[in-house]
């Protein structure tokens, strides 16, 4: 069997901007929105939810790699795949890389995966891209991007999806940018930007790829193209020869342009209604353009259902307002700076890793006592020194306590705090995703990866509780 996609998850955030409140006026519910990223998320927790999604059901000890893409990784001298591999309670014995510097750098990491996999070199590779990019206030960008993340994992055996070939072509063109300490994305003039970059680059990528494979674009069931806004999407298309039914829903409205992670998410969402047989191709863009092409199997109608595209863009809550938005993303005038103290010990944070990062308790071998966090002695028999270490995240929790505080930063106050009972364990946990009148004793959360705060300059990361849905697919 080819090396492909065996599996895919994603996340969006549940939090939508409409596009009418962009500026500070009233937002309207049923207009066009765009998801945003909140204010203790980021491209590495997006990343690892999306990666949780895709995980599941699988054996987490068999994946020997990880790829994260992002143009919005949190860390200039910092692996993010580490930490993302860690946060998944992966194996350590893994290799592990960012991929970043360019829009395509989703596809580019879904290839490096297969090529790895087909080379010998790894057996089975997650995949992770994820973006966060921020526009200046009043601008297109602004206007038209979106954050989410997606992730794919690559293997021989069982794939959904098998990659037959691909194209790409580099250039070099100012046309988006953001350089050291920006914190907003750049464009040029927009035409220039679609006449000379975008539209040529992504129609010889694509065209390279049908002149080399023999595959003419009728041959495609469905074409996920990477584009800045509707408009270049539509123009893109039509210097293809697709037809309207080939193409898959961009997402303009709903999501918006999500970076790195565009156009392979556009691929899971292929996947999603995919029948085998079924020829798929994706083109990204940046500094150049890279086309893909997937062919499905009989696997596809095997897999369990995902938490996939369709099913995030069903969970969704209105910003109440742009000046919320702006909160969320620290763009808010503040008379005080951040205190620039140098934050967690990074001896606390390395010894308490098993904890914070991975979420591990400890399981008492005498008494099979959960207890967290780690400590030395049973609470229940006082045996000393004999545990084992045991994953959380992909447990389901109950609140047995909670209060509302209304004085941690937060651009939704009350944060609501609890303490949440998970098959015995009690842990103290922020819970998210919900209003404060819905919370009550017993509610059933599960776990996604957060940033809990910001100190020392950096961002530091820890669990959070977030409601148990109601539909839960590949449970």
């Amino acid at each position: 069997m080819a090396a492909g996609i065996v599996t895919y998850g994603a996340y969006v955030p549940p939090t939508r901007l409409p596009l009418g409140a962009l500026g500070g006026r009233a937002a309207k519910e049923g207009g066009p929105e765009k998801a945003v990223a909140w204010n203790d998320e980021d491209a590495i927790t997006m990343g690892v939810t999306a990666a949780v999604n895709c995980l599941r059901g699988f054996d987490r000890n068999t994946v020997d790699g990880v790829l994260f893409a992002s143009t919005t990784q949190p860390f200039k001298e910092k692996q993010a795949a580490a930490l993302i591999a860690r946060a998944l309670d992966l194996p350590r014995d893994l290799r592990t890389a960012d991929y970043g510097g360019s829009l395509r750098a989703g596809t580019n990491a879904l290839r490096g995966a297969v090529d790895a996999v087909a080379a010998g070199s790894a057996r089975l590779v997650l995949v992770v891209a994820s973006d966060c990019r921020m526009g200046a206030p009043g601008s297109a960008v602004e206007r038209n991007g979106g954050d989410a993340a997606v992730a794919f994992l690559v293997g021989e055996r069982d794939v959904i999806a098998t990659l037959d070939a691909s194209h790409a072509i580099a250039e070099e063109i100012v046309d988006t940018w953001r350089s050291e300490g920006d914190p907003f994305v750049h464009s040029w003039e927009e035409r220039f930007v679609v006449q000379k970059g975008y539209t040529p680059a992504l129609v010889a990528a694509a065209e390279g790829l049908f002149a080399s494979t023999g595959i003419g674009a009728a041959d495609f069931a469905r074409v996920g193209l990477f584009a800045p806004d509707a408009r270049s999407h539509g123009g893109a298309a039509r210097a293809l020869g697709l037809a309207k039914e080939q193409l898959q829903e961009p997402l303009f409205g709903q999501l918006g342009t999500c970076g790195a992670a565009f156009a392979p998410l556009q691929l899971a969402a292929a996947l999603e209604n995919a029948r085998p047989g079924e020829r798929l191709l994706i083109a990204s863009y940046g500094d150049g353009a890279e086309a893909l092409a997937f062919t499905t199997t009989e696997h596809v109608e095997k897999l369990e259902p995902r938490r996939g595209v369709a099913w995030h863009l069903e969970r969704r809550r209105t910003v109440p307002s742009y000046d919320h938005y702006l909160k969320a993303r620290n763009l808010d005038p503040r008379e005080w700076e951040t205190a620039g103290d140098p934050g967690l010990s990074a001896t606390i944070h390395f010894r308490e890793r098993d904890e914070d990062v991975s979420f591990k308790a400890q399981r008492c071998r005498a008494c099979s006592t959960l207890q967290f966090p780690i400590q030395r002695v049973c609470e229940t028999c006082f045996v000393k020194d004999d545990f084992e270490l045991v994953r959380l995240s992909d447990r389901v929790g109950q609140v047995v306590t909670f209060t509302f505080d209304f004085f941690f930063p937060t651009p939704d106050p009350p944060t609501i705090v609890t303490v949440t009972d998970i098959d015995g364990a009690r842990v103290h946990l922020q819970v998210v995703n919900v209003k404060a009148d819905d919370v009550k004793l017993g509610l059933a959360v599960e776990f996604e990866f957060r940033c809990i705060h910001r100190a020392g300059g950096r961002p530091n990361y820890y669990w959070k509780g977030t409601p148990v849905p109601e539909s839960v697919p590949g449970d």
